[in-house]
């Protein structure tokens, strides 16, 4: 939906309108998506300074305690389906009889929904107890008891009259007009990037949303697998996820484990009569098929469900049509999550780093080098490395490397997945600020300048050392597995993708240095900064061309009135010696 957006940058017709239009206090266009938003409040900085993401003070939230709270909060809400006229302080009044609600939002997919979230556990109950099951003249209904209700008007002719002020939460990324627009009235690249990132990060009501669509299936699965929990990870916590992107999840069964791990006294310990099969991917296998089928069957809102259980990692997907998100779910893929973990780290140390992500992902999407379906494309998650690995690379570092990392950790810390060391400080207030206080725009740049000049084919990228290696197999282009460390995450990347890839940065690194030089007017319609380099190959030919053009008539005209100023010049002085000779004769 981005692509497509942005790709049609250069039809869009512009007012004259300042760029200082629709500039926003810095502070609030850094605030963080989902589960960030409302644990870090940034602080407002004096007029030109540089905005580092490193200045605040606040205590910074572990990524499980972030994880464990948003739980427990999905826990208490609940999933209303609601006629499209509902009177809004009529519906709460109603809900309220189960017990005060902590808040609630709107939105729209296949109808109106409401996400309500009460104060306590025990008012979801109540609903339950209060819910009946519809009785259907054509169909039968499956009597299954969850926390996705329907609401009904027992006189809907008294109220459809009733004025609704009902606003929707918004779930989708922004329309390309309406991008273009940030991006054109922007003060500078900075803002550009800061304006985009506003507009495609995970909202707080989207983030809501994603953890109760968890909790929801997390329902489901209890039913077989009792104090079971299903997690997001990826592009949803990791603090890099954009409006409509798909939800990650994982069904983890080690907390059963680790609540029947208690020690018993006497001579005698009792265990469970379980099935045995010949491998853990043959169990996860089984696991997965069972969830799936009750999904398909008897999950509410849950929509066309495919099993992929052959691949390397097996997974269920399917739609979650009334979430109005896309799903997979896995399990025995606790490395996933672990990553997960780290990137919200990453994302959470300096606030440059996100805005600078975003841009290249959008810049990236705009231009065909990732796609939604698997293929020979870059990947985002790849992108997302690139980036971290550059900004390591800075002097000083904006970021620390992996293994800085691992050297401040814990006893607590240390994690060890399937022979696999992923052990890495979790305490966030422990790692020390960077004092690098680079600008966005330049760090977009040479971005673009470092990745088009890289020796692809001898070296390989890695965050651990955060520094160039020896490439240890022939892969076009090698970026190091954080954890697995002998995996390359860009395995699937081809010759053609990379040679595309670093034109295009090259491009761009050449456009960016144009623009210092040559910066369009504000009252110009002409695309610049951030949307020059979204433009399509073909608007953007047009453009470079037609700024060329401007160029080359403006050296002209200034060449004539050069030539001009100075025939003028010659002109008054010859009369004047002339007559200077002609006195003395």
């Amino acid at each position: 939906m981005a692509a497509r957006g942005v790709g049609l940058l250069a039809c869009l017709p512009l007012g004259s309108q300042a760029r200082g239009r629709v500039q926003r206090p810095m502070h609030s266009l850094l605030s963080y998506p989902g589960a960030v938003a409302a644990d870090f409040e940034q602080e407002k900085q004096p007029p030109g300074s540089v905005e580092t993401g490193s200045e605040d003070k606040t205590s910074l939230k572990r990524f499980s305690e972030v994880q464990k709270e948003r739980r427990e909060q999905a826990q208490r809400t609940v999933l209303i389906q609601c006629p499209n006229k509902v009177n809004e302080k009529k519906f709460l009044k109603y809900l309220s009889q189960h017990g005060p609600i902590n808040n609630h939002f709107f939105y729209e997919s296949f109808g109106l929904h409401a996400v309500v979230e009460f104060c306590q556990k025990e008012s979801v109950t109540s609903l339950q107890n209060a819910t009946r099951t519809p009785s259907l003249s054509t169909e039968a209904a499956i009597p299954f008891r969850s926390r996705f209700f329907n609401l009904k008007l027992k006189n809907p002719l008294n109220q459809t009259s009733e004025p609704s002020s009902i606003q929707c939460s918004n779930q989708s990324p922004p329309s390309s007009k309406k991008l273009f627009e940030l991006l054109h009235y922007a003060d500078s690249i900075d803002d550009q990037l800061h304006n985009l990132l506003k507009e495609f990060q995970i909202t707080e009501e989207n983030t809501k949303l994603r953890y109760l669509t968890c909790s929801l299936i997390e329902d489901i699965a209890a039913a077989y697998f009792p104090h079971c929990t299903v997690r997001p990870f990826g592009s949803s916590v990791n603090s890099f996820g954009k409006l409509g992107c798909d939800l990650d999840m994982f069904l983890d069964l080690d907390e059963i484990e680790k609540l029947h791990a208690q020690k018993t006294s006497g001579n005698f310990l009792t265990e469970f009569q379980v099935k045995n099969v010949p491998s853990e991917r043959i169990a996860t296998q089984k696991i997965l098929s069972v969830i799936g089928e009750c999904l398909d069957h008897f999950g509410p809102g849950c929509v066309g469900l495919q099993k992929i259980l052959n691949a390397r990692c097996p997974l269920v997907r399917f739609s979650h049509q009334a979430a109005g998100l896309q799903c997979d779910l896995t399990t025995n893929n606790r490395i996933a999550l672990k990553s997960s973990e780290l990137l919200y780290i990453y994302g959470t140390l300096d606030s440059r780093v996100r805005a600078l992500v975003f841009g290249i992902r959008c810049w990236a999407r705009a231009h065909s080098l990732t796609s939604s379906i698997p293929g020979t494309w870059i990947t985002n998650f790849s992108l997302t490395m690139m980036v971290i690995f550059f900004l390591q690379r800075r002097s000083p570092p904006i970021l620390p490397t992996l293994n800085h990392l691992k050297s401040l950790a814990d006893t607590e810390d240390k994690c060890i997945i399937e022979g696999h060391n992923c052990t890495f400080i979790s305490d966030l207030n422990r790692i020390k600020p960077s004092g690098n206080t680079e600008t966005l725009e330049l760090l977009l740049k040479e971005f673009f300048e470092y990745f088009g000049n890289f020796a692809y084919e001898k070296n390989s990228i890695n965050i651990r050392q955060g520094r160039e290696q020896n490439k240890p197999e022939s892969s076009p282009l090698h970026i190091q597995n954080p954890f697995e460390t002998s995996l390359n995450i860009s395995k699937n990347v081809n010759q053609s993708q990379l040679q595309k890839f670093v034109e295009l940065t090259r491009e761009s690194a050449w456009i960016l240095q144009q623009e210092g030089k040559d910066r369009p007017s504000p009252s110009s319609n002409q695309p610049w900064g951030l949307a020059a380099l979204l433009l399509p190959p073909i608007a953007k030919t047009k453009a470079l061309a037609q700024k060329k053009r401007k160029r080359l008539v403006s050296e002209r005209i200034k060449n004539l009135l050069e030539a001009v100023r100075t025939n003028n010049t010659e002109n008054s002085t010859d009369p004047n010696e002339g007559k200077k000779i002609s006195t003395k004769a």
